[in-house]
């Protein structure tokens, strides 16, 4: 007979739905001032690669020495530390749903280690943006706007992904499983990215945010495929590899 959910993990995740449910609407009404909690270790982290000085100014955000360059809330990645806090924590939710001894620590470890995974991820991405900024208006096919989209969601996935495949490895001690599994950090990150901007009425914004999805659709597919594609090949070298299988018969012993 299978085990019920324990109280206990049903309240870890309400605490995990409720966390991520009041970080979005913060982010929804937060401006410059209310995000310098994650803007200011992002600036100083772009400044350290980039070489570059920002300074602060209210109700904008980090402004480059130039004034040619803003980094503004929308520079937060809130986005991104929402789905990365929500896949550590939902992947070991999941894996401990039976376990009666399931502790609260793995909560702001989820969040912190999401944090830490965001500002590496926003600085890299704007770092790459200051590099980029002098690329022409159009660029094949895509124009410059397209190409900053491509470029934040490459970088913010690839980012989620790596979180995967590192958490995957440290929690199952080997990538058994791998193309299997990928399917999960592509869930969740449709989920935030999709899902949730539906249900808020997004599709109201026409073309533009059809454009956007299907983006980020195709983009974090064909970033999967390369790992689906090499666990596929692991286990195929793997069967290649492993001997005929012999049938071992006591001493003494007859066929039937």
């Amino acid at each position: 007979m299978k085990q019920r959910l324990s109280w206990k993990w049903i309240a870890h995740s309400v605490v995990v739905l409720l966390f991520v449910f009041t970080l979005k609407l913060y982010y929804s009404n937060a401006g410059a001032d209310e995000l310098r909690w994650i803007l200011a270790p992002t600036t100083s982290l772009v400044e350290l690669v980039s070489g570059r000085s920002f300074e602060f100014e209210s109700h904008a955000g980090y402004i480059s020495d130039d004034r040619s360059f803003l980094i503004a809330p929308s520079c937060a990645g809130i986005n991104l530390l929402i789905t990365a806090f929500l896949m550590l924590s939902v992947r070991r939710l999941w894996k401990d749903r039976r376990s009666e001894t399931v502790g609260w620590a793995h909560i702001p470890a989820a969040a912190l280690i999401a944090y830490l995974v965001t500002l590496a991820a926003n600085a890299t991405r704007i770092s790459v943006a200051l590099l980029t900024r002098e690329t022409p208006a159009e660029a094949g096919s895509l124009n410059q706007g397209q190409l900053h989209r491509v470029e934040g969601i490459f970088v913010y996935f690839g980012f989620l992904l790596l979180l995967w495949l590192v958490s995957e490895r440290i929690g199952s001690g080997n990538g058994s499983g791998l193309p299997r599994r990928s399917a999960f950090p592509l869930l969740v990150y449709y989920s935030t990215t999709l899902a949730i901007p539906l249900a808020n009425g997004a599709y109201r914004q026409g073309s533009d945010f059809w454009e956007h999805a299907l983006f980020v659709l195709l983009i974090p597919l064909f970033m999967v495929l390369p790992v689906v594609a090499f666990g596929a090949y692991r286990r195929w070298h793997q069967l290649m590899m492993e001997p005929n299988a012999k049938t071992v018969r006591p001493e003494g012993s007859t066929a039937n």
